[in-house]
């Protein structure tokens, strides 16, 4: 081994070329300067109606500044991880410790079991001693539909594990696997073998799926393992008893593969439902079944992922532990993050649901200024951490006996295991809670993505799923889990203020709701809120639209992105802050004052065939009535009669004293109108299912015909 044994298991390097991002916020800095300064400068001293648009405006600037400085603090100087899994293996090949890993699901109509058990067996499927492994999956709709595809998983597991051994297959979920590889036709025994596995799968699949479209599981299946008595006590999906099942005991020198290998351990938990937490269910899972694996396998190391989630990389296991088992700071290490992907994005992201900027410029920023959150899924957890124990300099083991050591929980620990309640995203209040505990938390991004999930496919599904992140987000900043005083002292300053890059989001609906709306009423007045075309204050206003929209799509490419990603992704910023964000903003206040209570709202991982078709074609979804929609479609008309009717100011001036007056006015309605292209084609031109329904079509052009009509008159 030589000196290896001294060499770390993985190192942080800072990212190179920043020189060009510095001088971008340097500028950016220099040109908001001056914008402050002509708000103060020419502020209107005539006009009631002058003097409360342009002070709004400058409030509502004052804000987008603010939020750009967090914004720039957190991109300020990102880290990146890099793992050395040769060394890992040398020094603890044998003295590997054992990892649990948990999968939660709570609908089957909603999470198919066909999806469920794929991302099941990607997991059972890391390149790791398979003894070591533990899988549980957590079914809080207590589902004989998601036992059955358990157990059927179970089965195949025995073909599934030694094929993707021998194979060395990427990914290990089934279907992700047979839906784009291609048959080894150069070597008839593995093409043999290869048809047979796949045969298997295809089989197995088309059972679940039968029973599933069935509703039940047919008498005579139901007779084939005694795991299905339980049901016999069940009177309800919300009504039924803890149920625990042990599919394959990994701990059994006799559970063995066909090809004489040992499996992982396999477990299925419907918990007993609980109805003081409804809107927490993942967080209720996950603490059942930190209770139940403690005393099944007690891994030191926990993984939790969604359903929906399927292991993309067999070595992510091996990576995460070359950051817990690092011997000078993986004591420190409380829980590692990886980025969130989705594979069923579209070309030019529709819905910018990709969330590449977040995790690939965004989380690494946020890892250099202490840590990044924990998001819920593609999490390894240290199980001390996440059972409330704080981080002590003692914390140090030795992993060559640390399968023999038992986690001890006293009945402290146990109040405060896990997840916490109380708000619709609990995986942030956790990470924080983690954190202030003293533990690190640590990003990495694998050259081959970790985990690949399924992103919302129509607009509302987007929006309410952003509605629930800025709502529960808000929630923790205006409560006691507010980094800034649970992470008082406990957490650096800087980490605290970089929380509000997403705590921040639900405030933000009222300065982008009042620039689309003051500001194109005020057109119709013939108003200016912006200076002359002619003034040498219009320059810095340019300067600043556009260097951040050219640095905006150099980033968002280099992120792996397109232009017309880049554009899609301008269109839901839009739609985002003044929709999801509004709502979120006052349910949040409403919850606070206790007025209202938690819901989850579970996205759908499938779509009608319809609007998987419109999907992959980038046809916006819209199809069903809905308040944010009457919000998006009544700006979107008050935008475009307002860019007409400035348009026609500027035709009917023949001095054209209205276009150097309102050039920015008109510019800003104009590209608001183009952002709004596909409220419009929904609105008037589409004819299928995905339009906009009549009702909305009808309220929006009411109320904005009324709002220009008061601005007018």
């Amino acid at each position: 081994m030589g000196g290896n044994e001294y060499l770390p298991l993985f190192e942080t390097r800072a990212a190179r070329g920043r020189l060009l991002f510095k001088l971008y916020v340097l500028t950016i800095f220099v040109a908001i300067c001056m914008i402050l300064v002509y708000r103060v400068s020419f502020l209107p001293v005539e006009g009631a109606v002058e003097i409360w648009s342009w002070t709004g405006m400058f409030f509502a600037e004052l804000w987008f500044i603010f939020y750009w400085f967090i914004t720039q603090l957190v991109r300020w100087n990102p880290i990146y991880r890099y793992t050395f899994k040769d060394r890992l293996s040398q020094r603890y090949e044998k003295d590997l410790p054992g990892v649990d890993i948990f999968v939660c699901t709570a609908d089957p109509e909603i999470e198919p079991p066909t999806m469920v058990i794929n991302t099941v067996l990607s997991t059972m499927a890391y390149d790791y001693p398979p003894e070591k492994l533990s899988v549980y999956l957590s079914d809080d709709g207590g589902s004989d539909l998601t036992f059955y595809a358990m157990l059927e998983a179970s089965r195949f597991s025995k073909h599934w594990l030694p094929f993707c051994s021998r194979f060395k297959i990427e990914p290990r979920s089934p279907e992700a696997y047979f839906r784009t590889a291609l048959e080894p036709l150069d070597d008839p025994v593995n093409a043999k073998e290869w048809l047979f596995v796949k045969k298997l799968y295809t089989d197995m699949n088309y059972r679940i799926e039968a029973t599933t479209k069935l509703g039940k599981v047919p008498e005579e299946i139901r007779k084939e393992h005694e795991g299905f008595r339980e049901w016999n006590f069940i009177s309800g999906r919300r009504d039924h008893r803890a149920i625990l099942e042990i599919l394959i005991d990994g701990r059994d020198p006799q559970a063995m593969d066909n090809e004489g290998q040992r499996l992982p351990t396999l477990v299925y938990l419907a918990r007993e439902k609980r109805p003081q937490y409804p809107h927490n269910f993942k967080a209720g899972a996950m603490n059942a079944l930190i209770r139940v694996s403690s005393r099944i396998s007690n891994s030191p190391i926990i993984l939790n992922v969604d359903c929906d989630m399927y292991s993309n990389n067999s070595y992510s296991v091996r990576d995460a532990l070359c950051f817990f088992m690092d011997e000078e700071k993986g004591h420190e290490i409380g829980y590692i993050q990886y980025p969130q992907a989705f594979e069923n994005i579209t070309k030019n992201d529709i819905y910018c649901n990709s969330l590449n900027i977040e995790m690939k410029v965004d989380f690494p920023g946020l890892d250099a200024n202490g840590g990044p959150l924990y998001i819920g899924t593609g999490c390894f957890h240290r199980r001390e951490a996440l059972c409330g124990r704080r981080y002590s300099n003692e914390n140090k083991v030795d992993w060559k006996e640390v399968a023999d050591r038992k986690v001890k929980e006293s009945a402290g620990v146990l109040e405060e295991m896990g997840l916490k309640y109380g708000c619709p995203v609990e995986d942030v209040i956790t990470g924080l809670s983690v954190q202030c505990k003293g533990w690190r938390s640590i990003y990495f991004i694998p050259e081959r993505k970790g985990f690949m999930g399924l992103a919302p496919t129509t607009l509302l599904q987007t929006l309410v799923q952003h509605k629930r992140w800025s709502e529960g987000d808000f929630q923790i900043l205006i409560t006691r889990h507010s980094p800034f005083l649970l992470g008082h002292k406990r957490i650096p300053l800087r980490l605290q203020i970089s929380y509000c890059i997403y705590l921040l989001w639900a405030t933000s609906w009222f300065s982008v709701l009042y620039y689309l709306v003051v500001p194109p009423l005020c057109l119709l007045r013939g108003i200016s809120l912006f200076p002359k075309l002619s003034s040498p204050w219009i320059q810095p206003f340019a300067y600043a639209i556009f260097a951040n929209h050219a640095y905006g799509v150099v980033e968002f490419v280099w992120c792996g992105g397109t232009i017309q990603g880049w554009w899609n992704g301008q269109r839901i910023w839009v739609f985002k802050r003044t929709t999801s964000h509004l709502f979120g903003f006052f349910d949040a206040i409403r919850k606070l004052l206790g007025l209202s209570t938690d819901t989850f709202v579970i996205t759908a991982k499938v779509a009608q065939e319809d609007v998987s078709e419109r999907y992959e074609k980038e046809k916006m979804e819209f199809g069903v009535s809905s308040p944010m929609f009457n919000i998006l479609a009544t700006l979107a008309l008050l935008n475009m009669f307002s860019f007409v009717g400035g348009i026609k100011m500027v035709i009917m001036d023949v001095e054209s004293k209205a276009l150097d007056l309102l050039a920015l006015q008109i510019i800003l309605c104009g590209l608001l109108v183009l952002i709004n292209l596909p409220i419009y084609q929904g609105l008037f031109f589409r004819k299928d299912s995905g339009r906009m329904p009549s009702s909305v079509t009808y309220k929006s052009i009411i109320v904005s015909l009324l709002a220009c009509s008061i601005a007018l008159y």
